[in-house]
């Protein structure tokens, strides 16, 4: 197997929202936080996440770009997964696969609750100022971990 362990020093860009990665990334130890808007005005920190996390799937699984910027919190050690050692990876590493796949359907589920909630909200009558609005659909594009689209608001204005 060619996968390896990388080591991304704190304060580190690993991946970029916008660009094209074609690796992912399990985290072995350390933290790293996920943005959306990174470097911008609309900013966001979306969620910090350490061991047995995974990031980079978009791009290694269907080679999209990124949806969100990861930075290294702290110094990373991490499992470097390439689109060429993807399926060596696989055949030789299943308790890490296993572990990836829950990431991802973790991902799933709670982007499936997000729309859930936002479709009630939207029901409801409910209406944040949209500057607000799109601030919080920004945080939960980058799958974070908001119950609703006024929690969301209420943490980015308070961040203010």
């Amino acid at each position: 197997m060619n996968a390896k362990m990388v080591k991304f020093p704190e304060e580190t860009i690993v991946v970029r929202e916008g660009e094209y990665n074609h690796d992912m990334y399990k985290i072995i130890s350390g933290h790293a936080e996920v943005y959306v808007g990174f470097g911008t005005k609309q900013e966001t920190l979306i969620k910090i996440i350490g061991p047995q996390c995974c990031f980079g799937e978009l791009g290694l699984l269907l080679d999209e770009p990124a949806v969100y910027t990861v930075r290294a919190y702290s110094d990373i050690l991490a499992l470097k997964i390439s689109r060429e050692d993807l399926f060596d990876f696989v055949s030789e590493n299943q308790k890490n696969v296993v572990d990836m796949m829950r990431n991802m359907a973790s991902t799933m589920m709670t982007m499936r609750y997000h729309i859930d909630l936002l479709i009630k909200e939207i029901e409801s009558g409910h209406k944040p100022d949209s500057q607000l609005l799109l601030k919080a659909r920004k945080a939960m594009k980058g799958y974070g971990m908001y119950r609703s689209i006024q929690e969301a608001s209420d943490v980015l204005t308070s961040r203010r």
